[in-house]
């Protein structure tokens, strides 16, 4: 069976918002105009994507490094809301996961009307009955 994307994107720039009010308020430094440049870059550059079987993320401006989830190592996913993102429409997601190499993944900036944890979450749970894997916590 292949793999399908379900869903690819990127944060949004509102996240950079102060940054970028402040980059504005001292630009006539010329130093915040490549700061704030360079965190719209970071931000463009990372790229989520959840497919049938794992959650991609790739990062980088110049060299890219990607990490890969395989969606059946989830334990939870956590949605986060700041007062300042619930006003704008933007959510974080927090997923826990049993990983070693990479324990927790912040999905940070995208917005609620995408419903990715949802859909996260639904494609968890389909893999592990295709792989009929379960999540066993040993204390």
């Amino acid at each position: 069976m292949a793999e399908e994307t379900i869903w690819r994107g990127t944060a949004s720039q509102l996240k950079n918002l102060g940054c970028f009010i402040l980059c504005f308020l001292f630009c006539w430094l010329i130093v915040p105009i490549f700061i704030g440049f360079r965190r719209y870059l970071e931000t463009k550059n990372q790229v989520f994507e959840l497919t049938s079987e794992r959650l991609k993320t790739t990062q980088g401006i110049f060299s890219k490094i990607t990490e890969t989830l395989e969606l059946y190592r989830v334990k939870d996913i956590e949605v986060l809301q700041p007062f300042i993102y619930r006003i704008v429409g933007l959510e974080n997601i927090k997923v826990n996961t049993s990983d070693l190499s990479s324990p927790v993944i912040l999905i940070d900036g995208i917005s609620q009307k995408v419903g990715l944890a949802d859909k996260l979450r639904n494609q968890v749970e389909i893999i592990r009955a295709q792989k009929k894997v379960r999540e066993l916590d040993i204390e």
